[in-house]
Formats: structure tokens, C-alpha cells, sequence
């Protein structure tokens, strides 16, 4: 075991215990889930759709599970950005979410395959469609291709810039770190803001080529950190309860972390009806298709629970403070958060395989699991590997509420770390 994470053993919990632990299941988790999608492609494989529906059903799961590295990504930037004090407790939470961005492109590999089977215009002859030759040279194979490496390479050094520096920390508390995390950061929220919209353009958005909409990139953007939220939401709590975080998570993170939450639920309900209502008052059609065709059959249903489900319910469960720190309404929310987040994620992707109802296969839920157990057993590797938090930041003396007085009446915050 490396040497930091021995170091925070006593005292806190036994990281590695807890990692071996859940490795375990996640490692069952996935193998199952590996199983079921390939019997579930191999059953849709009797009617000639054995490529198509595994292509869709793999998107579905790998944007859904992509949302929450990026995510944690955003709120590691934000976090030095802002030079926040609060979420230094979970930041490293955070940080191996956004590390997990080498291991989803080995999992992107099967979409590069099946490209073609999924991506009907790839099939186009650019020079008689309009749509596809005004989006050139990005909806090319050659662009497709090189711009989806190219994101991935982008997101696997920044998140493991910010998360190397964060670590080297740990050994002497040397203010460089930050330092060199600020500048990170303050590229990286540009590079951040463009790779995402480039990623939801081309992988979801491209599904149907025709279609146009400015706002695609803001709206996968607010879904994914309004998971996330949740995510590390839960995290900290089972963290905290387990041993590993119970003498750094607070009542101010776990708030906090809520209130973040809370504000992304309104964020993400204001992009998604503005994006509706400029389609709708537009009344083009080569905006307008797209949501006429996800007011067909059970789709329509779908978009109410959306509507309904992914801002009305967070939002009355989480309008008292009380609420944002009570496990037994926090955590069913949390919970909820994700099953949205999967019916926003069929959404955007299941309409083009199934356009007149919804449906969820075994190969949907085989897909999720696989990737989720993947992504979930490098996370908990990560977890053991590194300190569980960050053991010399600056700022944890003043996140944990501990000061110290000078004697010229002035009180400074005092950096408490783990021996």
C-alpha cells in the first residue's frame, strides 16, 4: 500500500478494508452486467439488430456514467478556482472521478467500433445532405474520430495534473501545490467548457445530425454536476459512517454539498425549458423534430418524469435546511437523482433505436452495470491508493473550523493533518 494511505490508517478508519471490501462487489457487479448485455444484445441479435442494439444500449450507459467523471472534474476546477475551504474534505472524492477519464476511453472503445451502427450519418453521402456538409469537418469520420481521442487526452491530463499536485501536497504542505492548481484550473475551465459541448455534440447530439440547438452543451452539463452532487453526496456520508471521513465531514459538507445540489436542480430545469422554448418559439423545423418525436407513445411520459421527477421532487424534498442533512430523505433523493438522470440520458439516445415507446431492456441494464462496476472498482483502487483526503491543504484547518490566535488579536485557521 502506498505510503500516504497508511499514514491516514489510524484514527480514520481502514481505507484499504473498506476499498477490498466493495472491490469485491463491484467486480461482481460488473461481471454480471457484462453477462446480461450480451444476452440481451445477442436476444435483439435474432432480428439482425445484434450491433445497433448493443451500440445504443452501451451509449446510454457510458454518457450516463461519463456525466459523473466530468462532473468531478468541474467541481475539482471549481473548487481552486474559487479557492473554496469548505469542500477540501471531499475534493479528493472529486479528484478520483475525474482520474477515471483514461479508463472510460478504454471503455469508449466498443462505440468506435460500432460507430456506424450507431451514428446514422455516418452511412451519408456528405454532398447530399445539407445538414451534414454545413457540419463539416467535425461530422467526418476523420473528425469524429480524431476530436473523440483528442477529449479524452485532454481530460486525462488535466484531471491527473490537478490530482498529482493535490497528492504531492500531502508530503510537506508546500503552497506551490496551490498554486500550480489555480493555474491548472484556470486554463482547465475553458479546456473543461469546450470538450464537454464537444463531447455531448458528438456522441449524443450527432445522433440526430440535423438538429440544432445552442443551449446541448450547458444542459449535459448541468445533468451531469446536478449527479455528481449527489454522488459525492452519498460518498462522504457512507465515508464518514465507514470510518475513512468521520473526523473531516461535517455538517458544513454535507450541507453545502446539498445546497449545490439544490441550486443545480433549478439550473438544470432553467436550460432544459429554455432549450424547449426557444425550439418551440422558433417553430423551425429542423429544431422542432426533435422534441416531436419524444412526444410520441411512452416518450411523452418519460418527458413529464422529467419534468416532474428531475426538478419538482429534489426541489420540495431539499427546500428545508433540515432536509439537506437528513440521511433518510438525503440519500432516497440522491438516489432518485440517478434514476433521472438514466431516464434523461434514454432521453437523449433511445428515441432513434425505439422511437415510439420506451423500453428497458437487459441489454440496457447489463451495459450500466458493466461500466458503472468498472468505473466504480478503479474509483475504490484509487481510494486506498491515496490518502482519503487531502492531509496538508492550506485550508482544511479553516474547513474543519479549527483556529489558532496570534497573540496581536488576530485568529488564523489552523491546518490539521493526520499522523
Amino acid at each position: 500500500m502506498d505510503s500516504h494511505a497508511a499514514s491516514v490508517q489510524s484514527g480514520y478508519g481502514d481505507v484499504a478494508a473498506f476499498s477490498s471490501k466493495w472491490t469485491k462487489k463491484t467486480l461482481i457487479i460488473s461481471g454480471v452486467g457484462a453477462v446480461l448485455a450480451v444476452i440481451g444484445a445477442a436476444m435483439a441479435g435474432k432480428d439482425g439488430g445484434f450491433g445497433k442494439q448493443f451500440g445504443y444500449s452501451y451509449l446510454q450507459a457510458f454518457m450516463f456514467f461519463l456525466s459523473l467523471s466530468l462532473g468531478g472534474l468541474f467541481l475539482t476546477i471549481i473548487h481552486h478556482l474559487f479557492d473554496a475551504s469548505w469542500s477540501v474534505p471531499v475534493r479528493r472524492l472529486n479528484e478520483h472521478l475525474a482520474c477515471l477519464a483514461p479508463v472510460l476511453f478504454v471503455l469508449f472503445i466498443p462505440i468506435l467500433i460500432l460507430a456506424k451502427s450507431i451514428y446514422p450519418w455516418m452511412n451519408l453521402v456528405p454532398n447530399e445532405d445539407h445538414a451534414l456538409m454545413a457540419k463539416q469537418p467535425l461530422f467526418t469520420m476523420g473528425g469524429w474520430y480524431g476530436v473523440s481521442i483528442l477529449l479524452f487526452v485532454i481530460w486525462t491530463i488535466l484531471s491527473f495534473r490537478l490530482r498529482g499536485s493535490s497528492v504531492a501536497q500531502d508530503t510537506n504542505g508546500a503552497a506551490i501545490y496551490t498554486h500550480r492548481n489555480r493555474v491548472n484550473s484556470a486554463w482547465g475551465i475553458i479546456a473543461f467548457a469546450l470538450t464537454l459541448t464537444m463531447a455531448a455534440i458528438l456522441w449524443m447530439k450527432s445522433l440526430e445530425h440535423q438538429w440544432f440547438s445552442t443551449m446541448y452543451g450547458v444542459y449535459y452539463f448541468a445533468g451531469s454536476v446536478w449527479t455528481t452532487l449527489a454522488t459525492v453526496y452519498v460518498l462522504a456520508l457512507i465515508l464518514k459512517r465507514a470510518g475513512p471521513l468521520a473526523q473531516v465531514v461535517q455538517r458544513a459538507q454535507l450541507h453545502d454539498t446539498a445546497v449545490l445540489f439544490y441550486a443545480f436542480t433549478v439550473f438544470y430545469a432553467y436550460i432544459h425549458f429554455s432549450q424547449y422554448f426557444i425550439i418551440w418559439n422558433g417553430g423551425m423545423p429542423e429544431e422542432t423534430f426533435y422534441y416531436v418525436q419524444r412526444e410520441v407513445g411512452s416518450w411523452w411520459g418519460i418527458g413529464m418524469l422529467i419534468v416532474f421527477g428531475h426538478f419538482l421532487v429534489p426541489f420540495l424534498a431539499f427546500a428545508r435546511i433540515d432536509a439537506k442533512l437528513n440521511p433518510a430523505i438525503a440519500v432516497p433523493v440522491c438516489l432518485w437523482a440517478w434514476a433521472m438522470h438514466f431516464c434523461d440520458m434514454s432521453f437523449n439516445v433511445m428515441p432513434i433505436l425505439r422511437p415510439k415507446n420506451f423500453e428497458l431492456t437487459i441489454a440496457d441494464i447489463g451495459c450500466w452495470l458493466f461500466i458503472g462496476g468498472v468505473l466504480a472498482t478503479v474509483w475504490l483502487k484509487s481510494l486506498a491508493k491515496y490518502p482519503v483526503y487531502p492531509l496538508k491543504d492550506p485550508r482544511l484547518g479553516e474547513a474543519l473550523g479549527i483556529h489558532f490566535h496570534d497573540g496581536h488579536g488576530q485568529d488564523h485557521a489552523a491546518s490539521k493533518t493526520a499522523k
